[in-house]
């Protein structure tokens, strides 16, 4: 595909924006969350990767993980952009809660990214117990897997989440527990 695009190839484009449009868009919404904005950056990315194609590294990883980072740098630069000029002409809010809302789109386009990323069989399993509020072996059930079988996928994909470093607001305490994280 970077061959391809080097060469300039607008049918690799083409199928570069057919394989991973939605997920430029659905992560650059979710930082942003707003649909114009989400459109743009979509561009954005996509007109970088036409005009850079050697940018990429296959060493650094999969195409599909360099253009959800430049999705993530492009949207969370358009964030802090959009906020300080916002906090600027309001003059409410500070500095520091500027970053903290940045950082906070940030980790949820990474975990966004990182659930839609993983296989099936994981998303699956941790949709049911977080989504349903199913425990591992009615999770098993519901998948026609062994409990054993459940517990290693919902394991995996909570250490694949993890990866995306989110970390609670201060004091927050997860569902259906009574103490702060």
């Amino acid at each position: 595909m970077q061959q391809r695009l080097a060469r300039g190839e607008a049918a690799a484009l083409g199928e570069l924006y057919d394989r991973f449009a939605s997920l430029v868009h659905s992560l650059a919404h979710r930082v942003l969350s707003d649909e114009g904005a989400a459109d743009a950056i979509t561009r954005e990315v996509f007109g970088y990767v036409w005009e850079n194609p050697d940018a990429y590294d296959p060493k650094q990883g999969s195409m599909r993980s360099w253009v959800a980072k430049l999705t993530q740098r492009q949207a969370v630069q358009r964030l802090r952009q959009d906020e300080t000029s916002s906090y600027e002409e309001s003059g409410l809010g500070s500095t520091e809660e500027l970053e903290q809302k940045v950082r906070r789109a940030s980790a949820a386009a990474r975990a966004d990214y990182i659930v839609t990323s993983m296989p099936a069989p994981l998303r699956a399993a941790l949709e049911l117990a977080y989504f349903q509020r199913r425990d591992y072996r009615q999770a098993a059930a519901d998948l026609s897997i062994t409990e054993d079988e459940a517990r290693r996928r919902l394991r995996l994909g909570l250490q694949l989440l993890s990866s995306a470093n989110i970390r609670p607001p201060e004091g927050a305490a997860p569902p259906g527990y009574g103490r702060a994280w």
